[in-house]
């Protein structure tokens, strides 16, 4: 026995030491890559260790409840214990530190490339930051920024204006794959909110045209959405994390529930994700014009519509609608070298009233124009197959070949008050993409990046009419002409060129191709033409600089070109554009161009403050504008049993716009910093006949100014939004008609009144795995309306969130 004591003492020991020894791995939160070189040690630094080429280290020198720190020169420092890391599966996830001129973008060329080096404006929104702005939508992302103004013709809408042009001028890209089809309109749309923001990664916004890499609609800017990656395990284990979200704001009681899940191993991952959005009618403000109230609304009773009164004329009854939204995607990386990518994307609304439709009085003022006003489900559909190599060869260090389907639909409903007759027209469209982008960086100093990309899209669309009584249902004239189609070809070659260690050149030239092939049916119509057939060609280029005369400043100069070819919205569309008016088809079309140039600088004060600024012109000639027309000889038709001025798009105008934005960083202190922006924007259109009028798409004065603190566990923001006045004199042609939308000046004038808000927001991790977060938006009640908007903005809205993360 005596001899067996010390065999067991030593068994006991090994197996002590075994039970403690906990391996950790640190890898980065965006990427899922191991970071070497982390230092980790306790409170007073009498333990360290750090992290090897694999990203692992081992915790046996710390006690299982003390603090530890995380710490490495590019990413944000991370405070956890033993037991909380053993929990989360042995695995510690860094954030990169924000470092503006290090940071590294894809919008430019598809590829990365370091921010520093590019000479247009681009601004970028992490998943840090979007978490922390817990944003309703996709769209109220974009609005957060401080960065793009938004507009908003019903709850279930959301319209980015960036420099003067939105809509079909500004393009979407969801993960590389172009979002613009061939029925966006130059109306208002709502597409944006597809896009789920709990899925985002990274959101990079360009600001000016993007045409020589995305083609037609880039002229006044390129917003990037990128979705989260599958992350793989770096481990022989099945790695799997998650997340699950719950959001309540009391302005629309709106519910949110969120769930995301990923499970990896060492050459392959999965992510799934699902969100359930439910929002009910939308609360205004107290304070603000009573204009703006919604005193009556029409319900059916007894067969009959009714007006009747609002029981809150604050609440904006009709406006709630559901939203689903799924993401899935798979990841598979045999090797160094390949990579194959799979996404699946999906998202549906239910019915969604048009809010600013149904506030439009009656002809004779006494009531409403409608009963009903309503967009069907938007549904949106995307397919995404992605295949990168990268590695030596003799043309190209890497090469990405993305092929897409994407699939969309929407449709509108609208019936006059008592009036049995509901109208509806339905949307779908086809579309199929492949891109092909390569990336060379062997030439000296010089990077190019050349590709070809194909699209096709094909449009169904088809009107009706229902007697609502007798369920009758007959076939009415369509929006589009059915069966349409849209396609282009492409090829552009991009290069950014090291002149020195302090000068940057980036060039790039584009040529696209643009087919529109459409057939018009004229059962209902007396159309004087039977087909449109167009086949259009645009060159556009670039060329910009980016300078460092000194560490701490920095000047980049751009000049670039634009272009947006006439899609199936603008040759074939018939719609009510406006009370009284009708749009008609045009196929003598031909592609609008933007030419644009761009003066930025910025400037770092010793690390404390940073100065930004940015002033732009841009000039549009051929405009594709909506303006009045003769139909086979006719300026007035009847359209759904009204009398209607006809309008149609033309190429009947040259614009021009012009502004500066401004954006000031200071650090106080570790924790406390202010930050401010400020965009001025102005823009004019100028008929062929010499009449000129403001430009619709531009947007009003607008900024923010906000003061944060941050430490480890909290982060808070008090801030202003700001918006200028729009008067009457400035309000485009097509606002001025729009009574019902807009506040009344001394005169009696319709005008956007100026308006302010003040916010609290606010977010604090309970635990590594618990994070809650609490917003108080507007809180002094103001009525406002943001301008071209239907609904009125939120009033004194109480944001709730709790996330878990597993």
């Amino acid at each position: 026995m005596q001899n067996l004591k010390p065999t067991l003492i030593l068994i006991s020991f090994l197996f002590t030491l075994t039970f403690y020894a906990q391996e950790i791995t640190v890898l980065d939160a965006d990427t899922g890559i191991p970071v070497d070189n982390i230092a980790i040690y306790n409170k007073d630094q009498s333990k360290t260790t750090i992290t090897d080429a694999n990203g692992k280290s081992e915790l046996d020198i710390f006690l299982p409840k003390e603090k530890i720190t995380f710490k490495h020169i590019s990413y944000e420092p991370f405070i956890s214990t033993k037991s909380q890391i053993e929990k989360r599966g042995n695995r510690v996830y860094l954030h990169l530190k924000t470092e503006e001129l290090q940071e590294v973008v894809m919008s430019v060329s598809k590829w990365e490339q370091q921010k520093k080096h590019i000479p247009q404006k681009i601004e970028t929104f992490d998943a840090r930051s979007i978490a922390f702005a817990n944003p309703q939508t996709s769209a109220d992302l974009l609005q957060n920024s401080g960065k793009v103004f938004v507009q908003k013709s019903q709850l279930g809408g959301g319209s980015p204006m960036i420099r003067g042009f939105a809509t079909n001028r500004i393009l979407l890209s969801v993960d590389g794959v172009r979002m613009n089809n061939a029925i966006f309109r130059g109306g208002n749309l709502q597409n944006v909110i597809s896009i789920d923001p709990f899925t985002i990664k990274k959101t990079e916004v360009t600001f000016g045209p993007g045409s020589v890499i995305y083609g037609s609609d880039a002229i006044g800017g390129v917003m990037n959405f990128y979705t989260q990656t599958p992350h793989f395990s770096y481990a022989d284990s099945l790695a799997f994390s998650g997340n699950v979200n719950y959001r309540f704001a009391s302005a629309n009681n709106e519910s949110t529930a969120h769930l995301d899940f990923n499970f990896g191993k060492q050459k392959w991952a999965s992510y799934t994700s699902f969100t359930y959005n439910n929002f009910d009618d939308l609360k205004m403000g107290e304070h603000g014009p009573e204009s703006y109230l919604r005193p009556n609304h029409v319900i059916r009773e007894n067969g009959t519509d009714v007006l009747v009164s609002n029981d809150d004329p604050k609440k904006q009854v009709s406006s709630g609608y559901d939203q689903i939204n799924f993401l899935q995607k798979f990841t598979y990386k045999p090797n160094s070298m390949w990579n194959y990518d799979l996404g699946l994307y999906y998202s549906e609304t239910s019915n969604y009233p048009r809010y600013d439709r149904l506030i439009r009085p009656s002809r004779d003022g006494d009531g409403l124009r409608s009963a009903e006003w309503y967009y069907g489900p938007q549904k949106w559909f995307m397919g995404n197959v992605q295949i990168t190599q990268k590695g030596k060869n003799k043309f190209y260090d890497g090469v990405k070949l993305t092929t897409a389907y994407q699939f969309f639909e929407e449709s509108r409903h609208d019936r006059g008050f008592q009036d049995v007759e509901l109208y509806s027209t339905r949307e779908k469209v086809d579309a199929l993409s492949v891109n092909l982008d390569f990336e060379n960086k062997k030439i000296g100093d010089l990077n190019l990046y050349y590709g070809a990309e194909y699209i096709f899209n094909k449009v169904n669309s088809k009107g009706s009419m229902q007697n609502i009584e007798t369920d009758e249902v007959v076939e009415t004239a369509s929006r589009y002409p059915d069966g349409a189609t849209w396609q282009t070809f492409a090829g552009y070659i991009n290069g950014e060129y090291q002149l020195k260690p302090n000068l940057s050149l980036l060039s790039g030239i584009r040529y696209s191709q643009v087919w529109v092939d459409a057939t018009f049916d004229t059962t209902f119509y007396p159309f004087p033409f039977d087909e449109a057939d167009i086949i259009t060609g645009a060159l556009t280029g670039s060329l910009g600089i980016s300078w460092f005369p000194r560490s701490d400043l920095q000047v980049t100069l751009n000049g670039s070109t634009g272009f947006r070819a006439p899609n199936i919205d603008d040759i074939g569309k018939i719609f009510d554009s406006e009370p009284g008016s009708v749009v008609v088809p045009n196929p003598d079309l031909e592609p609008e161009y933007a030419y644009n140039g761009e003066l930025g600088i910025r400037k770092n004060f010793n690390d404390v403050v940073v100065l930004k600024g940015a002033a732009y012109y841009t000039y549009l000639v051929d405009a594709l504008v909506r303006r009045d027309f003769a139909f086979g000889g006719q300026t007035e038709i009847d359209y759904n049993g009204e009398p209607s001025n006809v309008q149609a798009i033309q190429n009947a105008a040259k614009a021009y716009v012009y502004g500066f934005e401004f954006g000031l960083e200071t650090y106080f202190t570790e924790n406390l910093s202010l930050n401010t922006n400020l965009t001025l924007t102005e823009g004019v259109e100028e008929d062929d006949d010499g009449t000129d009028s403001p430009s619709r798409h531009a947007a009003p004065t607008f900024g923010d100014l906000h003061l944060i603190w941050e430490d480890q566990k909290l982060k808070a923001d008090l801030f202003i939004n700001y918006n200028g006045e729009v008067s009457n004199d400035d309000l485009a042609l097509s606002e001025q008609g729009k009574t019902y939308m807009y506040a009344s000046d001394v005169n009696g004038n319709p005008y956007s009144p100026s308006w302010y808000t003040l916010n609290f927001r606010s977010q604090y991790q309970i635990t590594n795995a618990i994070k809650a977060s609490v917003s108080l938006e507007n809180m002094t009640n103001q009525r406002y309306r943001m301008y071209s908007s239907g609904i009125v903005a939120p009033g004194t809205n109480l944001v709730l969130g709790l996330g878990y993360a597993f």
